[in-house]
């Protein structure tokens, strides 16, 4: 088994994974000070899970464009411009803070802004992984992802706590904003290749759809998607609330809170360390299975037995089944994405995650307004243990060999006309001849096929026979626009995709006779 720590090896990861480091650690604090900032207004409940939530909101709303932007435009130049911004808004925070001039609604405006940077970071950044270690590392890679997460999980609120308690937020927040120029300075110092890929970027737009058709017709990640929502809403009650209970229901101070969180951050980092030897000894399925039954355990304790002392000691399981499941769902989903839309694909998996964090917190807030704490655990306690149940009825496809490197199927396209890139709709057509023995394999191999044309940028698809020559099979499929076909012949196909078209050309009799079809109302 190869060391978990084998991509640090590897000078550029290592040195972007320290500096990421270093704005986890930050992130942490900033999330720290600002729930602190407000615990003590009336309605602490709701404005502490409004932090939480107005943090992750940017996410939800912003990954997805994030993740088109990411793909089509140079991704260490995207990160270094927004961690500068970053920097600078940062810094005006700490400057207002400083003067006392902070009430919960601004706050939550500059929350907010940060969130917005944090949503143009995360998929970038998980996009950039997989230029920076092999495939094989890839795995490794995203447990070393969760290690940084956690590292900063344990350490920041902890020394967030202490400064928040003997200097104030203010040094918080300043802190959070050096670490952005941490950041910023290892971008600079590393020199990306030239990018590789078709000649031009793809445009906006196009881009954004692009990558949503490809999650919707890839099964495999609609169903990791699902696996984060049931998990992640009723677990995200220990972000929204961790800081009312510190206070009201243990008595806690700013750096009791900050040690209830480093509990967490800790078990976290030690299931971290376990993950290869969890890898080897659960699937995925029981992976989730064990990690909710032990987060719903957490939950009732939280909720039943309000001492200090048992509540973090239950945090440390918690935390390793937060990171355990998460770590393993993005492990996943690096080997499921293509690097053509692997930017776009995390942006939605943060949307997906990102809401159901934010969405979850909000929730529980309202819940705990109403119900009080105690019961808002326990019911959260009972979803987590209702979600892990579907299990079984929707598993995660962990064996998935699939290839996903990029492929060429087809020659260049030789047509008469001259098409403009954004000219279309363009209908494609292929003919094929299918003996009647070949029939239903044929059919079924061209469903798998279905997808891939789907994924790469089809809108319609459709497999037909030839009612008066029954041995011609005629597979039809619009593409939105001339660029988009192109974009298939080279750069969004996979060698998956090569073997289900070749499953389907074996069962032809020779290779089909292909045609493009143009409007013919956008000639001159």
């Amino acid at each position: 088994m190869d060391s978990p720590w084998a991509p640090l090896r590897g000078r550029v990861f290592r040195m972007l994974w320290i500096a990421v480091l270093a704005g986890n650690v930050g992130t942490w604090m900033q999330t720290v000070g600002a729930q602190w900032l407000v615990v003590q207004e009336p309605n602490a409940a709701t404005w502490t899970s409004l932090v939480q939530t107005v943090t992750m909101l940017p996410v939800l709303l912003l990954a997805l464009p994030a993740g088109a932007i990411a793909d089509v435009f140079d991704r260490r130049r995207l990160l270094l411009a927004v961690q500068v911004v970053l920097c600078l808004v940062g810094g005006a925070l700490t400057v207002l803070t400083v003067f006392g001039l902070m009430p919960p609604p601004v706050l939550l405006v500059f929350t907010f802004l940060l969130g917005v940077g944090q949503a143009l970071t995360l998929p970038t950044w998980q996009a950039v992984i997989p230029e920076l270690v092999s495939r094989d590392e890839l795995p490794a890679a995203s447990a070393l992802g969760a290690v940084n997460t956690n590292l900063a999980r344990s350490a920041g609120p902890a020394v967030a706590g202490l400064l928040v308690a003997h200097v104030g937020s203010a040094a918080v927040f300043a802190l959070n904003a050096l670490s952005y120029g941490v950041f910023a300075l290892a971008l600079l110092l590393w020199r990306r290749p030239a990018r590789q890929g078709p000649g031009h970027p793809e445009r906006f737009g196009p881009a954004v759809r692009a990558g949503g058709r490809f999650v919707r017709y890839a099964p495999s990640v609609r169903r990791l998607l699902i696996r984060v929502i049931l998990f992640v809403v009723p677990g995200s009650v220990v972000w929204g609330l961790l800081p009312v209970v510190a206070r009201q229901e243990l008595g806690l101070g700013a750096s009791g809170y900050g040690v209830l969180l480093a509990a967490l951050g800790v078990g976290a980092i030690a299931g971290a360390l376990l993950m290869p030897r969890i890898r080897r000894v659960l699937s995925a399925n029981r992976l989730i299975v064990v990690a909710g039954v032990v987060y719903a355990g957490a939950l009732l304790v939280t909720a039943l037995v309000p001492n200090e002392f048992a509540v973090t000691g239950v945090l440390v399981p918690a935390g390793a089944g937060w990171m355990c499941l998460v770590s393993r769902m993005n492990a996943g989903l690096q080997l499921l994405l293509p690097n053509w839309v692997r930017a776009r694909g995390f942006g939605i998996y943060q949307v997906v995650f990102a809401g159901a964090q934010a969405l979850g917190a909000l929730l529980w807030g309202q819940v705990a307004e109403v119900f009080g704490l105690p019961a808002t655990f326990v019911a959260a306690a009972a979803v987590m243990l209702l979600g892990t149940a579907t299990v079984f009825w929707l598993p995660v496809h962990e064996h998935d060999d699939a290839d996903r490197s990029p492929a060429t199927l087809w020659a260049e396209p030789h047509i008469m006309l001259d098409p403009h890139p954004e000219e279309g709709p363009v209908l494609v057509t292929a003919v094929y001849r299918v003996r009647d023995q070949q029939a239903d394999g044929f059919v079924e191999a061209m469903n798998a096929v279905r997808l891939t044309r789907l994924r790469t940028g089809a809108t319609r698809w459709g497999l037909f026979r030839d009612g008066e020559d029954p041995v011609r099979y005629v597979e039809v499929y619009q593409v939105p626009t001339w660029e988009d076909h192109l974009r298939q012949h080279d750069g969004r196909m996979t060698g998956s995709d090569e073997e289900a078209e070749k499953r389907a050309l074996a069962l032809a009799e020779g290779p089909p006779e292909v045609t493009h079809l143009l409007p013919a109302d956008n000639g001159d």
